[in-house]
């Protein structure tokens, strides 16, 4: 059975009382059951439901060593919880991406290179949230936008310029707000207008010149409400009227 499909077995059972593997034949009967730190139907590390396992690790996280290895990825899953970091480093080709999550949470972060490349996307996101900013730049290429959508918003604005061109507009606009002004130049010919718009409500006025003439009526309003006085006869006959009635209200503002 894969994985997915001894997820949807679990789900299915998980509300269930334990009825294929008798108490009798526990390993743990003795010194759990006996002494109340489990509870068929409740507590249960036998049981095919992610609730009781992960009850029954919560009262006895020592026994956790021994599950790391299980054949349900659940109990492996759940069990990585409670092991040490240096016992999680043994289980890095688990083949669960759900566990392999649960590394990626839990494993030093001078560990985690080993993930960076992992093939589930989960994973990569922990693992680009969670990495030095200094590190960070080698996943501004990965495959997934929302994992280059985490590095753009912690990598050192200093290594954002590979990003100004990324296919992905999200991670564009999280650029757009993070560049200093005086490199928002670079962004003014970006094809999605919100993004110019951003450009143009944080470059500086003197560089507004240039975004004057931009297609979208939207960023030329807020031209129109930042430039420079001598820009603004410019923008007076401009075809949309709130344009250009915004450049008429500050040129007579202004006593123009």
């Amino acid at each position: 059975m894969n994985a997915a499909s001894q997820r949807q077995a679990g789900d299915a059972d998980g509300t269930k009382v334990m009825n294929s593997t008798h108490c009798a034949t526990c390993p743990h009967r003795v010194d759990r059951l006996t002494t109340g730190r489990c509870k068929p139907g409740d507590a249960c590390v036998k049981a095919m439901s992610g609730r009781q396992i992960e009850r029954f690790f919560r009262v006895n996280p020592d026994l956790a060593e021994g599950y790391a290895g299980d054949d349900f990825w659940e109990r492996r899953a759940i069990a990585a919880r409670y092991l040490s970091q240096k016992r999680l480093l043994t289980m890095l080709d688990d083949p669960d991406e759900v566990v392999r999550r649960v590394l990626a949470y839990r494993l030093p972060v001078d560990q985690l290179q080993a993930l960076v490349k992992d093939p589930d996307r989960e994973v990569r996101i922990t693992v680009a949230d969670r990495l030095p900013p200094e590190q960070l730049e080698q996943m501004a290429e990965d495959p997934d936008y929302l994992v280059r959508h985490y590095v753009s918003k912690r990598l050192p604005v200093g290594r954002l310029f590979r990003l100004i061109v990324d296919d992905e507009r999200e991670v564009r606009k999280t650029v757009a707000s993070r560049l200093p002004p005086e490199s928002l130049g670079l962004m003014i010919h970006d094809p999605e207008p919100e993004i110019r718009q951003q450009v143009a409500e944080r470059i500086a006025p003197s560089s507004l010149a240039s975004l004057m003439g931009d297609p979208d009526w939207r960023v030329r309003l807020v031209v129109a409400s930042r430039a420079p006085a001598e820009l603004l006869p410019r923008l007076v006959d401009d075809d949309d009227e709130d344009v250009s009635a915004v450049a008429q209200d500050r040129l007579a503002d202004l006593g123009r």
